[in-house]
């Protein structure tokens, strides 16, 4: 059975089943990460089935409360460049990056572990790089409606984003 730590407000650590059934799930990991993953179990996690993956110095869970603290989290977030950064914001950019693959939302709704799909959409972020994609692609169907798929490009994009005034 799987199982997940909740902090209650009292500060107790309960250890049951995940929050929801879609919390209960199989998620494949990006070969890079599993390779990240790897050295992280082989120099830092203690032996058996019951080993925690993530724990603090002395092998216990990691709690809300005094996590940012045990792992350094403020000065991780500055070396990145993304001071003010939330460990929560993770879950929104790997949402956000899963979407730009082309997933479908029930895909994404799965993966990230939710019952309801409006969920999901909560963890997913517009981004100017998916709104290019979006208009190069658009671009692409207009061409081979109109036969005109073999043209050159000259640079010229024409009247693109013309319909919608920048700043609105």
């Amino acid at each position: 059975m799987r199982v997940a730590y909740s902090e209650l407000r009292n500060g107790a650590l309960v250890l049951g089943p995940p929050k929801s059934r879609a919390g209960s799930r199989t998620v494949s990991v990006p070969a890079a990460v599993v390779e990240a993953l790897a050295e992280h179990i082989a120099g830092y996690v203690g032996p058996g089935r019951e080993a925690l993956v993530f724990s603090g110095p002395k092998g216990a869970p990691l709690r809300r409360s005094n996590f940012n603290k045990l792992v350094g989290w403020a000065a991780a977030v500055e070396a990145v460049g993304a001071p003010g950064l939330h460990f929560h914001d993770l879950r929104h950019t790997g949402a956000t990056l899963a979407a730009r693959t082309g997933s479908t939302l029930r895909d994404l709704t799965q993966r990230i572990g939710h019952d309801s799909t409006d969920a999901a959409i909560r963890y997913q972020h517009a981004s100017r790089e998916a709104d290019e994609v979006i208009a190069a692609a658009l671009d692409e169907v207009i061409k081979a409606a109109r036969g005109d798929e073999d043209d050159q490009d000259d640079g010229d994009d024409g009247a693109a984003g013309a319909l919608v005034p920048s700043g609105t």
